[in-house]
């Protein structure tokens, strides 16, 4: 193990002399091995280890004398023989690139579950296997329990009930600030322990009796799950992928609809400072149990349920009106980080989220934890609470939309996230992405949360198995129901549109850093066996059990498009008939436009038109409507679009026609510049371009950017910005990190939605003695003088 000496700054090193201690000679009573429960409610846990399988002959128990409060002990003074050791040096940067986890910042001490890490422990002489005992001792949550695994007493070279390992490495002469020998310890958390903040200390023993040192904060040790790790539920078997799904603190978030995918960049940012602590804080106001927190279902659910504010006051207020006058536009926000700290701080929900941001803050809290996620889109996505697997859209007589009973919900677009682990609480054949969705749109089990729920279960149509699976099958696998009403009144099924529901859902793929169509993984190919097998299972299991309509053919088909859709600029819509039969056919056609919301809310119409049109037998032609933007303006809000909705009839045989078109409207992206080279610690100016795409000024315009790693600066009001205008502004970021780095800026005004735009750069290390990154390991020491070399040395490393 490295010597402190040779890596200045890298350890947790306090002094302990002095410290409260036992000064009776008589040993506490022995604990024996009574079996953890662990995880609270959900799971049970047996450990092990016992004194035949050890190296060393048992020790007896290191359970806290009568009345103490494991935590925290009463100062006494030490007696003459007792072993007090003087410091403890917890972790080697070493340790933090072996558990991916150097990008936090230095203090706590971060680790994964299941993987070895050192705590050296500075004894004022030699440590002797056969007189001396020591024991370390960790503690999590404010009433810590031997039988919940969140009191952990793991004498050296043995093992601890839970399953806790500390094994002696090596021992060094003349090490940490107060001298003596350094006793290196290889410290290991099983992987299936409990994640959080865990307080260390250590306890020793001789023929004097038994010191045990105080708990001090710089001591403590935070357990993240482990992806890496074989044993870990979390681990994934193709550990490159875990580059993008744990590590990569930046991403790009897809929205928009399925002809029109658009993209904005996001800073998850789960290593900046402050953000590991507001993930921890997160568990905590929910209130979730610290022995239930070493299962990921259970913590994804808890998680999906905080980062809404509904129920339990969590992270953000979702906010789909429009105004957001009481706090920020949430396409305002550019990511995670100033959300997360602001709520850690004031302890309030942050003012305002949508489907984007609640995504985005989840992927940021859970990739923190070490559950690897990934951010997903889904296109013509359905909100349906009785799985009827039905989209219904109503019209009356002269096949004019009825909008005031068209109130099924297709949402232009919808984010959730997916997060990989295994399943044990489901059969065999469930592990993999599970969807958690932390957008507030129904209740499950009577909170606001969704998931996590197995996509092989939404693709097989399995809605009986939890959680939500009934929910996120309805949103990707749904028909398209057009009925007309009829002259006594009743309605009619007049078509029906199938694979409309669950369109090009989307996620950034591993390493690629381009759009990767992940559709294929929530559903089989439409029109397949399989999948016609899925939605029997689905529907045999919902609340409206039915058959699947079959879907509507004639001689007359139907298209609908448009032409390029810019902010500012006139729109051409347009709806193309074609006559495929051998007679001559007359279709008399209705298109109606309004905006619509991309939840699915639509206005009330703004422009409607008729037509009449003979076709030819193989002929074909375009109906047009053009909109000037005076017209769709006052109409158009920020994420909305326009929906086109053309439906008809064939006068000569009835058949009847429908489609829906959804534009949305492009806007400009901010351009971003570095303009002199990114140096850690130094100031870097960036210059940022955008131009104002309409024919009118905007006003109250608000420049907003963050960056991991990149200190940015506060939001900037830069007032009012002329039609057409090119606006050129300086702004200067200070690297706090070395390596790759992605500024991520958003542009909010009145009148045009936020813009966004994203600078990626490599910022250089800090010149040789100047201040450096806190957050940054560095490179690893020199290898120095080694000590007594202990039998059984382990591995620093699991994985990749």
């Amino acid at each position: 193990m490295p010597d402190p000496r040779s890596d200045p700054g890298r350890f947790a090193s306090v002094r302990l002399q002095g410290a409260p201690g036992s000064a009776s000679g008589a040993a506490p009573p022995a604990s024996g091995h009574a079996p953890r429960r662990g995880a609270g409610l959900w799971r049970r846990l047996v450990g092990g280890g016992c004194g035949c399988c050890c190296r060393r002959r048992r020790s007896p128990g290191w359970d806290p004398p009568p009345g103490e409060i494991p935590g925290r002990r009463p100062p006494q003074a030490p007696r003459p023989g007792l072993l007090v050791p003087a410091a403890l040096l917890v972790g080697t940067a070493a340790n933090r690139v072996a558990h991916h986890t150097q990008e936090f910042a230095q203090r706590p001490l971060v680790v994964r579950r299941g993987q070895l890490f050192h705590v050296g422990v500075v004894l004022p002489r030699p440590f002797d296997p056969d007189g001396d005992a020591l024991c370390l001792e960790l503690t999590l949550g404010p009433t810590p329990q031997v039988a919940k695994g969140t009191h952990v007493l793991v004498p050296l070279g043995e093992a601890s009930p839970t399953g806790w390992t500390a094994e002696a490495e090596e021992e060094g002469p003349g090490a940490g600030p107060a001298g003596g020998h350094a006793l290196w310890v290889g410290l290991k958390a099983p992987p299936d322990a409990p994640i959080g903040r865990y307080r260390l200390s250590v306890k020793t023993r001789t023929a004097h009796g038994e010191w045990a040192a105080p708990f001090d904060d710089v001591n403590d040790v935070v357990v993240l799950f482990n992806p890496w790790c074989p044993e870990d539920s979390v681990y994934m078997e193709k550990t490159s992928d875990l580059a993008e799904y744990v590590l990569n603190e930046t991403g790009r978030i897809f929205y928009g609809t399925e002809d029109q995918i658009a993209e904005r960049s996001w800073n998850y940012g789960q290593f900046e400072a402050g953000v590991l602590e507001a993930c921890l804080y997160i568990l905590d106001r929910r209130g979730m149990p610290h022995s239930a927190r070493g299962d990921p279902v259970m913590v994804s659910r808890v998680v999906s349920a905080m980062v809404n504010s509904l129920d339990d006051n969590g992270v953000l207020v979702g906010n789909w009106t429009g105004d957001y006058s009481q706090g920020t536009n949430p396409s305002a926000w550019a990511g995670s980080v100033e959300i997360l700290r602001g709520f850690r701080a004031s302890g309030a929900p942050v003012r305002y989220g949508q489907c984007w941001v609640f995504a985005g803050v989840m992927t940021t809290v859970l990739r923190c934890l070490g559950l690897p996620t990934r951010t997903v889109t889904n296109y013509n996505s359905a909100h349906d609470t009785d799985v009827s697997l039905t989209t219904d859209i109503y019209f009356d007589e002269n096949m004019k939309p009825l909008e005031r009973l068209n109130t099924d919900s297709v949402w232009n677009f919808h984010v959730w996230n997916d997060c990989w682990m295994k399943r044990p609480d489901l059969p065999d054949g469930y592990d993999g992405w599970q969807v958690v969705d932390a957008t507030p749109q129904e209740t499950s089990s009577g909170l606001f949360c969704c998931g996590p729920c197995s996509v092989t279960a939404v693709k097989n149509g399995e809605v009986f198995l939890k959680y939500d699976t009934p929910f996120v099958f309805a949103e990707v696998n749904s028909d398209k129901v057009y009925w007309q009403r009829q002259p006594g009144g009743a309605f009619a099924v007049v078509h029906v549109e199938e694979g409309a529901i669950g369109r090009r859902i989307s996620t950034l793929g591993a390493g690629s850093g381009q759009r990767l169509d992940v559709t294929h993984q929530y559903k089989h190919p439409e029109g397949s066996e399989e999948e016609r097998k899925a939605v029997s299972t689905a529907t045999s299991h919902g609340s409206r059990p039915r058959n699947r309509g079959v879907p509507s053919s004639g001689e007359v088909t139907l298209t609908v498009g448009a032409g390029p859709a810019v902010a500012g600029a006139e729109l051409e819509l347009r709806a193309v008939l074609r006559n495929q039969g051998v007679e001559p056919r007359t279709i008399k056609l209705r298109l109606s436009l309004c905006a619509v919301r991309y939840t699915g809310v639509a206005g009330s119409p703004f422009r409607q038109e008729q037509h009449r049109r003979t076709l030819p037998p193989g002929e074909e032609e375009t109906v047009t409507m053009t909109v000037t933007f005076d017209e769709y303006r006052p109409h158009v809000g920020d994420q909305d679009a326009l929906k086109l909705t053309a439906a008809g009839a064939v006068q000569e045989t009835g058949q009847v026609v429908a489609k829906e078109l959804r534009v949305r409207l492009h806007t400009p992206e901010l351009t971003l510049t570095l303009l002199a080279p990114a140096v850690v610690g130094q100031e870097t100016p960036i210059q940022v371009v955008f131009q104002n795409p309409l024919p009118e000024a905007l006003t109250g315009t608000t420049l907003r950017m963050e960056g991991a790693g990149i200190a940015c600066p506060k939001p900037v009001s830069l007032g009012s910005v002329g039609a057409g205008q090119t606006v050129r502004l300086s702004q200067s970021v200070t690297p706090l990190r070395a390596g790759r780095r992605r500024l991520v800026a958003a542009l909010e005004s009145s009148g045009l939605g936020p813009l966004h735009g994203s600078l990626q750069f490599d910022a250089a290390p800090a010149p040789t003695g100047s201040t450096g990154s806190a957050g940054s390991a560095g490179s690893g020491p020199a290898q120095p003088r080694r000590g007594r070399r202990r039998a059984g040395r382990r591995s620093g490393s699991t994985g990749g």
